[in-house]
């Protein structure tokens, strides 16, 4: 698959040849938790250039890790999905995800902020079961970025899918939050909590009093935050 290899029978050296070229463990990152279309796949790795992620999308098909079909009812529209192979790579990259939360000092993480892909990330991971059976609309508000990229918007439909809007939905919005990128990947990484960002005056909350004492229900963090950190 990649331009050169390891030639070694090693089975690490063989893995690696499919592995380790440049973006393919954070493309299955995503495959892994259940990104199947190219756009939802791109969002996920927004900084991998369409032509590079089209490549590696066919050397993984290539390698029998990922296959392509047509989403039903668009035959416009193809969905990836992850082979028996591929699914038995989630405990590798979850594995990676858990050394790198463990291992890799804090402020080195937090030198590399992407709203866009934390608020990807809080999306897909949003819980809606302990929301209120109708449409809830959640706005959050990064203090720190240009005003034309300030704003997101959550928005939870009854039949709980979750969009997330770079462009306002129109809707009144149940719940603001307040704060700048740095709290809230601090947030989401488990590095602090939101009581303690409220207290700090780092985070604020308004709106629907139901849905900010449930919070903590909904508001999923990162599946790598319980992991205990072994370098400050």
């Amino acid at each position: 698959m990649p331009d050169s290899g390891y030639s070694q029978f090693c089975p690490v050296a063989m893995a690696a040849e499919i592995l380790g070229t440049r973006w393919t463990l954070l493309l299955l990152r995503e495959l892994v938790v259940g990104s199947t279309r190219f756009n939802d796949l791109r969002r996920g790795v927004p900084r991998m250039s369409p032509a590079l992620l089209s490549k590696r999308l066919k050397d993984l098909e290539a390698a029998g890790i990922v296959t392509r079909s047509q989403a039903p009812g668009d035959p416009d529209i193809f969905e990836y999905r992850l082979t028996d192979a591929g699914k038995d790579l989630r405990t590798v990259v979850e594995a990676v995800g858990a050394w790198g939360q463990r291992w890799v000092e804090t402020e080195a993480s937090l030198e590399n902020l992407d709203p866009e892909l934390l608020m990807w990330d809080i999306r897909r991971n949003i819980d809606p079961r302990p929301m209120p059976r109708r449409r809830s609309t959640i706005q959050i508000i990064f203090k720190d970025l240009p005003k034309s990229r300030q704003s997101c918007w959550l928005v939870v439909e009854p039949d709980r899918e979750v969009d997330l809007c770079s462009v306002d939905p129109g809707f009144d919005v149940d719940l603001y939050l307040s704060t700048d990128v740095r709290t809230m990947t601090e947030i989401w990484m488990g590095y602090t909590t939101i009581a303690r960002a409220k207290d700090q005056a780092k985070l604020f909350i308004s709106g629907n009093k139901q849905l900010e004492t449930r919070m903590r229900s909904w508001f999923s963090l990162s599946r790598f935050a319980k992991v205990e950190k072994l370098v400050a």
